[in-house]
C-alpha cells in the first residue's frame, strides 16, 4: 500500500521530468512547425524559391478554435512572401492552426516564398543590394514563369519588407501591383529608443569619417559577420523580461505536454536564427544607421540607382503597437516618399515577431491582408 501511494505521488514528477527531458534533448520531435507541403522551384545552394501547392484539406483549423473552409477560387495575382534575413522560415508555418502560408493558401492565393538560406563565411561579400537588386529579380522571373502571370503582389516582413520596397523603387518592374509591408523600416532615426542610439552612432561615425577618412566598408567584411547565435541573443534582448518569463512559464507548465511542445516550436524559431554576412553589416551601419538614406528616399546601395519616388504600387503597411525594433513612426516615414495613390495603414497588437505570426496577427491582420489583396486582384 505504501509503495502504491509513493508511486502515485511520484508519477506527476516523473511526467514533468520526462517532458523536461524531451524539451532539452528532443525538441525537434516536439516541434509542430513547417507541416505545410511545398515544392522547391529554385535552389542555387543558398537562396531558394518555394511554391505552396493547393491544400488537400477542405477546411483548416485556426488558433481560436474555429475552422475556415479552403477557397475553391484561385486569386489571379500571385503572392510572393519575401522573408527577412537572420530568421529561419519556420515563422511562416509555425503551428498547423497558426500558419500564415496555410492561411493564405486557403484564401486562394497562388503562394511563393523567397528563402534566403543560411549564409556561411564564404558569403560575407553579400550586401543588402545583393538581395533586392540581384537575387530578388531572378526569383520573380521564376515566379512569373511558373505562374504564367506578369503582375505580382509582394509581402515583406522586416528586412523582407525593405527588400520589397527597394526592389520596387529600382523602377525596373512596373508589374508589382501590391506591396504588403509588415514591420518595414524606413526612417531609422525616428525609431524610438533604438532611434536615439542610431542618431548617437551616426554622429560618432560621421566624426570618425571626417577626421580620419575611415569608413565601415574599410573594415574587412569577414570581421563583421554576425553569427546566428548572436542574432538570436540580440532578438531576445529586445524583450529580456518576456524571454525570461517564457522559460519560467515552461517550468511551471512542465506537466502539460501540449504547452511544452508549443514552447519547443517557438524555440525552433527563436533559438535557430541565421547569420548576417559581413557585407550586410557594413551596409546596415553605413546606409541605415549612420546616413539613414531610406528616410531620404534613397536606397541602401553604393550606386544612386532607384528612389522611393518610383514606387507606385498599392501599399498596405502594418506596424506593431509594441514593436521596439521597427516603430510606427519609423515605418510610416515612407508615406511622403512614395508616389502610391492607394495606401492603407494598420497598427495591431504585438512586437516585431508577433505582428507576423502571433494569434493577434491571425485575428487582427491576416484576414485584412487577404481581403485587401482580393479587392485589388
Amino acid at each position: 500500500m505504501l509503495t502504491d501511494t509513493l508511486q502515485q505521488k511520484a508519477r506527476p514528477w516523473l511526467h514533468r521530468l520526462d517532458n523536461g527531458r524531451a524539451r532539452l534533448f528532443d525538441a525537434e520531435r516536439l516541434s509542430q512547425a513547417e507541416q505545410t507541403p511545398y515544392d522547391t522551384l529554385f535552389d542555387d545552394g543558398l537562396v531558394k524559391l518555394r511554391y505552396y501547392p493547393p491544400l488537400q484539406e477542405k477546411a483548416i483549423p485556426l488558433s481560436d478554435g474555429t475552422v475556415m473552409p479552403v477557397s475553391e477560387h484561385t486569386q489571379r495575382t500571385p503572392l510572393v512572401l519575401v522573408a527577412p534575413l537572420a530568421v529561419n522560415m519556420l515563422i511562416y508555418d509555425l503551428f498547423p492552426q497558426r500558419s500564415l502560408v496555410r492561411y493564405l493558401r486557403a484564401r486562394g492565393f497562388e503562394l511563393y516564398m523567397v528563402d534566403w538560406g543560411r549564409p556561411g563565411k564564404y558569403h560575407n561579400h553579400l550586401s543588402l543590394s545583393s538581395y533586392f537588386a540581384d537575387y530578388l529579380p531572378k526569383m520573380l522571373v521564376q515566379v512569373r514563369q511558373h505562374s504564367g502571370q506578369q503582375q505580382l503582389s509582394l509581402h515583406g516582413w522586416s528586412f523582407g519588407g525593405l527588400f520589397s520596397l527597394c526592389y520596387t523603387a529600382l523602377g525596373n518592374d512596373p508589374d508589382i501591383r501590391n506591396l504588403v509591408l509588415v514591420g518595414t523600416p524606413c526612417d531609422y532615426h525616428r525609431n524610438g529608443a533604438l532611434g536615439a542610439q542610431y542618431r548617437r552612432l551616426s554622429r560618432q561615425a560621421k566624426w570618425i569619417r571626417s577626421n580620419t577618412g575611415l569608413r565601415i566598408h574599410d573594415v574587412p567584411a569577414r570581421l563583421l559577420r554576425s553569427p546566428g547565435w548572436m542574432n538570436s541573443l540580440a532578438f531576445k534582448l529586445t524583450n529580456p523580461v518576456g524571454s525570461l518569463q517564457g522559460y519560467m512559464n515552461l517550468v511551471k507548465n512542465l506537466h502539460d505536454r501540449e504547452f511544452v511542445a508549443a514552447h519547443a516550436t517557438n524555440g525552433a524559431f527563436l533559438d535557430d536564427m541565421v547569420a548576417y554576412p559581413g557585407g550586410v553589416i557594413q551596409d546596415i551601419v553605413r546606409y541605415l544607421w549612420t546616413d539613414n538614406v531610406v528616410a531620404h528616399g534613397q536606397l541602401p546601395m553604393a550606386s544612386s540607382e532607384g528612389n522611393l519616388s518610383r514606387v507606385t504600387a498599392n501599399i498596405l503597411n502594418i506596424t506593431g503597437g509594441a514593436d521596439p525594433i521597427v516603430t510606427r513612426d519609423c515605418s510610416l516615414a515612407m508615406d511622403t516618399l512614395v508616389r502610391s495613390k492607394d495606401k492603407t495603414y494598420l497598427t495591431i497588437d504585438g512586437g516585431h515577431m508577433g505582428i507576423l505570426g502571433s494569434s493577434a496577427a491571425q485575428t487582427q491582420s491576416w484576414g485584412r491582408i487577404a481581403e485587401w489583396l482580393i479587392e485589388r486582384d
